[in-house]
Parts: C-alpha cells; structure tokens; sequence
C-alpha cells in the first residue's frame, strides 16, 4: 500500500470483512451434445476443453472455465493463439464486462474483448474472446494451460440468461474437449465450430466492440509543464507536494520537495521527475511524493505513463524501492469501512520478502496498522518492467480492472470497490534499509509523462490514448472539469 506503511507484501496478508457478491445459479438445463469435429479442426495442433461452474439457464455472471491443449508435435507460443466463446446479448445495447479469477498461466497474461458477429444467429450474436500476453509462454506438445477460471458480466449487473447462448452447456461441469468455442491461431481456425456465417478471420470482419463513451465527461489531464514544485501553477491546479515526515517508508526518512522536479522530456514536453536519494539511514533517505489537493475521483477512468527504473542514477544500486501511481481514501480509524486504495507498486529490486523485481497491484477494502491485518486482494507479476509504460486502472459499480500498456494486469471485484472519493498520487519510497547495506550515497528515479481521470467512464486503452493524444494537439498543458465531492 502506498498511502501508509507496511510491513509485508500484498500476497501475505488478505482477509475479507464482508462476504463478495455470490454467484446466483437456478436449475441445471440439460444442453445439447458435442458437435462434430470440423474437417478444418481435425489436423489442428490444439484443442479446447470447457466447464462451467455457473451452471444455471440465468446467473449474475457467466463462468467459462477453459484449458488449452497443444495436441501437435511442436510448441505453440500462446501470444499466438485466441479462444472465442459465442452468445447472445440480453439486448443490442447491453455492455459486459470481462474478469479473469484465476488462472494457471496468471490473470496478468490472458485478455477478454467482446465482439459483434457479423451474421447474428438465434443463439449468438456476440462473442468473448480470449487472448493471451507474451508472458503466458510457449505450449510445448500435450502440454495444456491448466485452469483458466473467466467470468463475464453485464455492466449493470443485472442477471445473464445463459440457456440460448451457443457456447454454453450448463451440464458441463467438469473439463471435457467442447467444440462449440473456436480456436484461432495465425488467422486460421484449427479447433471447433463457429455459428453458422461466422468463421473467424484475420483480421476479423467482426471486430471487438467498443463501449460508448461521453466526450464531454469531466476530466483531469496534465502534462507537467512546471518549472519546479514551487512553481506557483503546480498548486493552483490542484496539486499537493508531500514534505516533512511519516509514512509509508523507513521511519524517520524525510519527503523532499526539492527532489520533485520537471525535466525536458520529448520536444517542448516535459515530464515529472521523483527522486529518492539514501546514504543507508533513515537520517539520510530523502522520498517524494505528489498528490491532488482534493479528494474528488471514485469511479471512472485513471491512466498515466510512467517510466520505472531499474537501476540507480546515481551510486550502487539495490535499496528496496517502491515506484508507485495509486488512488486512494484516507483510513480514518483501524478497519474504516470508508477506507479504499488502488495501487501499482512497482518493487525493481524486490523487498517484502520478494528477492527481485515484482510488480503489484492491489485493491484494498480496509486494514488495522497495529496490530497488523489488511483486507486487500492483489495480482501479481514477476519481471522487469524497466522503462515507459501506460498503467491504467477503470473502476464502475462492479469492478476494478488493472491495465499494463493495454493488457488487462489484473481485475478485482467486491468488497474492494470504493465507497467514497478518493485522491490520486505518485510516489518514491524506501520500504527498508536491507536491500542495500553501504553508505555510499545513492538515488533513484521515477518519471512520469502524463495523468489523466475521467468521471464515471469505462475507457479501453486505445480510447485514453486517443484522448491525451487530443489535448497535446490542440496544445492543453492542463484541464480539470472534474467536481468537487
């Protein structure tokens, strides 16, 4: 958590205080059998195997489960490959939201997109489609994924009817192959059978859709054109610069506004620079910090792009650092049921019991700082993530959705969504004095480009691409329409 101190990592520590939304399920509908084999399927190199554990004709959400069989004689890279689930939509203008729970490859690696069919059928005119990150790696032959526990919903939350969608089976709930879902792989079919008219293609004649959006939603965007933290502009709109003393980090470090700076970044750009400098005590360990003056920002839409470091600027490296962008609501008292926080933490050189670079991210419901005992849920990857990278985070009434440069990171449901309005921050701090145990004196960077919120808006990655594209067009340094909470 970034907005306090901790003193273990978000995989060790969490516990629910209220029990999450449950799964409705009515009584089992007996489905048809499995279709034959496609002839385009039967010398494919893969095979998809289905169960359901929402097994009722309606339910408050869907849950395909899958695994993934390589059944050739090669590896098959999964970045490579996409699973397509068919259904049809409660009505043309219902929205729906994808979730991965849990998965054997990692939630970090898989992605969910809805798409339209070109040619609806009685029993499907949409589609989920399922795709995978680098990360999930290479299937090596009679390898599968292992389980892939998804889940989709509508975005009002209202109840699904699952009973006339072509790729469900509510009496399939144990793995077993299912050829009413398509595997693609290089824009070739290879496993299973589309409703009629609608084979897959590459690229799609039936593209994801994409949600509408209000272009007049209240929003906040700044560049960080500044001449320094004093600058008389960086207060005027809106912006808070942390010094003095307390956490989160080593007790008794102090928060440095001098260390918060504006560098040149591309053309007349520039971008925000947080430094964190350590000689090994807490005497010596300067952190930063910047944050909006008001707290007004709950559900909607917060990216920005940030580029983390992985070795120090200047002096031996190896401090436990955090690198952070986050939003979150004050703890008010031990276990507040107001309190709420959505972080990418960002550890280059590990640090909380993890020995190398981890990043997280992590919802929280509430904690007790002493004795310790958070309520939080997290996701998690272990790699490099050195250099410029988009972090975008969307929050509505039902769910919170990590993206990392538009790959879905991680999504986190109740009891973790906010109940009040939050602030946005950025911060660098130190966890401990472990990491790295000289006194040489030494620092470290974290920059970041651009933020922008937009109220009560659910955007893709490409949409706030577009968006910040936009204001540096018509060259917008700075706009907040946001309202005060």
């Amino acid at each position: 958590m970034s907005g306090t101190s901790r003193t273990t990592g978000p995989g060790r520590r969490s516990v629910r205080v209220r029990t999450a939304m449950a799964v409705v399920a009515a009584a089992g509908l007996a489905c048809a059998g499995l279709t034959a084999l496609p002839a385009s399927a039967a010398v494919g190199t893969l095979s998809a195997q289905y169960r359901t554990s929402a097994a009722g004709a309606t339910a408050d959400q869907a849950e395909p489960w899958f695994e993934i069989t390589n059944t050739g004689s090669t590896g098959v890279p999964l970045s490579e490959v996409t699973l397509r689930y068919y259904f049809k939509a409660e009505s043309a203008g219902t929205a729906y939201r994808f979730a991965c729970s849990w998965a054997v490859k990692g939630c970090a690696n898989i992605t969910g997109t809805f798409g339209t069919l070109a040619n609806p059928t009685a029993t499907a005119d949409r589609y989920l489609e399922i795709g995978f990150t680098s990360g999930a790696g290479t299937l090596a032959p009679g390898q599968n994924t292992g389980d892939m526990q998804l889940r989709f919903y509508r975005a009002d939350w209202q109840r699904l009817t699952q009973s006339d969608d072509y790729s469900f089976n509510g009496a399939q709930t144990a793995y077993a192959d299912w050829t009413k879902v398509t595997l693609q792989r290089g824009g070739s079919v290879v496993w299973g059978t589309a409703p009629a008219g609608n084979n897959p293609t590459d690229p799609p004649t039936d593209p994801p859709t994409t949600p509408p959006t209000d272009p007049n939603a209240p929003a906040l965007f700044d560049d960080f054109r500044y001449a320094s933290s004093s600058d008389p502009a960086l207060q005027s709109h809106g912006w808070t610069v942390k010094s003095g003393q307390g956490g989160p980090g080593v007790p008794g470090a102090t928060w440095s506004p001098q260390d918060v700076t504006f560098v040149a970044g591309t053309g007349a750009d520039k971008v925000m620079n947080l430094r964190l400098t350590t000689d090994g005590t807490a005497a010596g360990t300067k952190e930063t910090e910047l944050q909006t003056s008001a707290r007004k920002f709950r559900n909607g839409t917060y990216a920005a792009r940030v580029r983390f470091d992985d070795t120090a600027a200047g002096g031996p490296d190896g401090d436990h650092i955090v690198q952070t962008f986050f939003a979150f609501t004050p703890l008010n008292a031990p276990m507040d049921p107001d309190y709420s926080e959505q972080d990418f933490e960002y550890l280059p050189n590990g640090g909380w019991g993890e020995p190398g670079n981890i990043m997280y991210t992590t919802s929280w419901e509430t904690y007790n700082p002493d004795p310790w005992n958070a309520v939080n849920t997290h996701s998690e990857n272990r790699a490099s993530y050195d250099g410029w990278h988009d972090l975008q985070v969307t929050i509505d009434n039902s769910a919170i959705t990590y993206s990392i440069d538009g790959q879905v990171f991680g999504t986190h449901g109740e009891p973790y969504l906010p109940e009040t309005s939050q602030w946005i921050d950025f911060n660098h701090w130190l966890i401990d004095l472990t990491g790295q145990t000289g006194s040489t004196a030494r620092s470290y960077d974290q920059q970041v480009d651009w933020v922008y919120f937009v109220k009560d808006q659910v955007l893709t990655p490409a949409q706030v691409a577009a968006r910040v594209a936009a204001y540096r067009s018509a060259g917008t340094a700075f706009t907040d329409t946001v309202p005060g909470s």
